[in-house]
């Protein structure tokens, strides 16, 4: 049965793989051409969480900067948190220039083909090891992401509601791992699941496997996988403090510490009265003491507010921006700085930051709009 399914989904495979720019296709594989470990880890370390959409465009930038293991362990922190600012999970790109540079100056920049080798790299568990291993290296490794999670819950009517199923899905995706073509396979298995075993309307006719598929025969498929309901997330209600000064040449941001909510980012100062005290302002004077006198704060302006989800709370934040006559030198121990605002682009924030900043450049070009009405 196990290698029926391996062959029927190569099969499709073959003809339906889709094209990404870190992938090897099916007919490049045959001529020869294998995939590129570091190419294949980059990718995989940016799908940890992430959509193949919003990936692309990311890697693709990667690539470009820096096109080997080494050019990525030679980059500063700055610069590669700075590429991947808007990515999110930020831990992910600390973890990749930690394991970069170990390949790199301890591995000759080769990686190791094995699993078990594989997982003792910063960022690398369990999943992102079977895939390197299988898809880089074609070990037959267990690759079990969600995709693969639903096509073979499905498959096999696996009525173990998730994250429970977790091990039994797992050594049913052990027994149809094929000894050869293991990374076309994982890749295939990804690819149904992405494109025809959706989670929505699965588009069971066209799929390979629908003639040994229980959910099809029982035309249950939409149920699985079962799931245990999530409680749902905590709502935090915050703000974000803008400040400038009343000529918009200068702007104040703080650098986050590396553990922790934007951990090693730079932010505008912000209040989140349920984040630990330390790691987040507990209100706008406390801001404003470090920054300015009291006397020189000329406008607070409401600019909007913005809903952003976190992996654990929602957080609905108030965007505040504050205009002073002057910004005094602020002390060597505060988490705040003060940087000209023409280069708040070279900075690596976070795209609840930069979303924040997108609503400061709407009231400047409104407020320059009415002052030409006027």
């Amino acid at each position: 049965m196990s290698s029926i399914i391996s062959d029927k989904i190569l099969s499709w495979y073959d003809k339906n793989a889709r094209v990404l720019p870190w992938r090897i296709s099916p007919a490049l594989k045959k001529s020869g051409i294998q995939p590129d470990a570091y190419q294949v880890w980059l990718s995989e370390i940016m799908l940890q969480q992430t959509t193949v959409a919003t990936v692309i465009s990311y890697y693709e930038k990667f690539i470009r900067l820096w096109p080997t293991i080494f050019d990525l362990a030679s980059a500063t922190s700055d610069d590669i948190m700075h590429a991947w600012a808007g990515l999110g999970y930020y831990s992910r790109a600390r973890n990749l220039h930690k394991t970069a540079q170990m390949i790199a100056n301890h591995h000759q920049g080769i990686f190791p083909n094995d699993e078990k080798e594989l997982i003792k790299f910063a960022g690398i568990g369990i999943y992102t090891s079977a895939s390197i291993a299988s898809i880089a290296f074609d070990q037959p490794a267990a690759v079990m992401d969600g995709n693969i999670e639903r096509v073979v819950s499905r498959l096999y009517s696996v009525k173990t509601p998730l994250p429970l199923a977790k091990k039994e899905l797992y050594q049913i995706v052990k027994t149809l791992t094929p000894q050869k073509r293991a990374g076309d396979y994982a890749q295939a298995m990804m690819d149904l699941g992405a494109t025809v075993c959706t989670p929505k309307k699965p588009n069971c006719s066209i799929c390979p496997l629908s003639n040994h598929c229980k959910a099809y025969a029982e035309n249950t498929a939409e149920l699985y996988p079962y799931k245990i309901k999530k409680p749902a997330k905590p709502i935090h209600h915050g703000q974000i403090i803008i400040i400038t000064n009343t000529e918009h040449t200068h702007i104040v941001v703080e650098k986050r510490p590396i553990s922790g909510l934007f951990g090693g980012m730079e932010i505008f100062p912000y209040i989140n009265p349920h984040e630990n005290k330390g790691k987040a302002f507990q209100d706008i004077d406390t801001i404003l003491k470090e920054i300015t006198d009291k006397s020189d704060i000329k406008h607070r302006t409401k600019l909007g507010m913005l809903k952003h989800i976190f992996t654990h709370f929602t957080f609905f934040a108030e965007v505040i921006l504050v205009e002073c006559d002057r910004l005094k030198n602020i002390p060597n121990d505060s988490k705040a700085r003060i940087i000209p605002i023409k280069n708040i682009h070279t900075i690596a924030m976070p795209k609840l930051m930069m979303n924040a900043l997108s609503l400061l450049k709407q009231h400047y070009q409104l407020s320059l709009y009415l002052e030409k009405v006027v």
